[in-house]
């Protein structure tokens, strides 16, 4: 037997009057994800424990069965180990957006979506300026920062400010005046920059500084093979999944076209996975796409981005002698345009049936799984 987990990053939300009080799930058209739920098993997870931020590395970490208590640090050093970079004793990383902040409020924590050769572009001439810090370009916005010496500092995700003031969110404790040292030489460097000015002529927002967030040392992850013995693979255009895979000893399985964001090609993905199933036991697809829309407050894309995921599904569920799962890693509801820490809903294909016919928040309710804990989720699956 072989094993897909399909992740739609952000997918849950809540009832919205513009859809008739249905949930973006409820309202698009999923004809592949309610086959999973009709044909299979369902319930809901819950993925973040109650003393942490209901963030996608705590979420993900959890489904795929590592104790978020025991395994993490923070978001950085995860998305360091997908970016090749090795922290050395005393170095910490953090991630490090590019954002755009105007008259001291938090505008746009990805800067207009900034591309990736722009980032690197800017983060170039901000690396020559620093002395000890280092910054890496990554994929658009999403880049990092390692601190030589660092002991942590308290940061807020700007994702979760958008629209307020950003007072009371500086970087406080331990290495914030190093942080906010950064922040201030990025925004003379930037405010005048090539890149900047190139946007705004074509009424794009501006990056007007990094943002840096969740600090923190290179924790230890079990080797995946070690702790389910089965091979598996990771398929994300995201640091931070691809992060969790590299430092749990998987396959990270990189796919032309897949951008983390709405313009991603699903079915590339779809393609890759299933033919990756060849090989391994076990692949993760995950999908940023549903989050983006969430974050943007955007109902259309949000349902388009679903719609398109269950086109791809389709793909998937050809492959015989596989058991298919799929659910988000928490809710990005459009009203909060941010991650909440509510229990998802998820459907399996391969594990019996129950007495669901779609998919969604409401219906997973009366699954037969019940209400579980992300970190027995793959144990569950893999059980025979």
């Amino acid at each position: 037997m072989k094993y897909i987990v399909i992740l739609g990053d952000g997918m849950a939300d809540e009832p919205l009057a513009e859809l008739g009080g249905k949930t973006p799930l409820e309202y698009a058209d999923t004809p592949n994800m309610d086959r999973i739920a009709r044909e299979g098993r369902s319930g809901m997870l819950r993925t973040v424990p109650d003393e942490f931020e209901p963030g996608s590395d705590v979420a993900n970490l959890s489904i795929l069965g590592y104790d978020p208590r025991i395994s993490y640090t923070a978001r950085g050093p995860l998305e360091a180990a997908s970016m090749g970079i090795e922290l050395e004793n005393g170095e910490m990383a953090y991630r490090c957006n590019l954002v755009t902040i105007l008259d001291g409020m938090m505008v746009d924590f990805n800067a207009g979506h900034i591309s990736s050769a722009e980032g690197a572009e800017l983060l170039r001439d901000l690396d020559a300026q620093l002395e000890g810090v280092r910054v890496y370009p990554g994929v658009g916005y999403r880049n990092l920062m390692v601190v030589p010496g660092a002991c942590g500092s308290v940061t807020t995700a700007p994702h979760d400010i958008v629209g307020r003031s950003i007072e009371d969110y500086l970087p406080r404790g331990g290495d914030a005046d190093i942080l906010l040292d950064c922040m201030e030489r990025s925004r003379a460097i930037f405010a005048d920059h090539p890149v900047n000015l190139r946007r705004l002529r074509e009424g794009k927002a501006p990056a007007t500084e990094i943002w840096p967030w969740s600090g923190g040392r290179r924790p230890s992850l079990t080797p995946f093979h070690e702790k389910y013995g089965l091979t598996g693979g990771m398929i994300s255009a995201v640091d931070l999944l691809c992060g969790i895979a590299h430092l749990a000893g998987m396959e990270v399985i990189h796919v032309p076209g897949a951008t983390g964001f709405l313009d991603t090609d699903y079915e590339a993905k779809a393609r890759y996975a299933v033919d990756a199933l060849d090989r391994l036991d076990f692949v993760y697809m995950h999908v940023e796409a549903p989050d983006e829309a969430g974050h943007m407050g955007s109902v259309e894309e949000k349902v388009r981005a679903i719609e398109r995921l269950d086109e791809a599904i389709g793909i998937i569920l050809d492959r015989p002698d596989t058991t298919v799962a799929v659910l988000p890693d928490h809710p990005t509801p459009i009203r909060y345009k941010t991650h909440t820490r509510d229990p998802v809903p998820f459907a399996v294909l391969g594990k019996g049936r129950d007495e669901v016919s779609r998919f969604s928040e409401n219906e997973a309710r009366e699954g037969s799984f019940g209400l579980m804990q992300a970190t027995d989720f793959l144990t569950r699956l893999f059980s025979k």
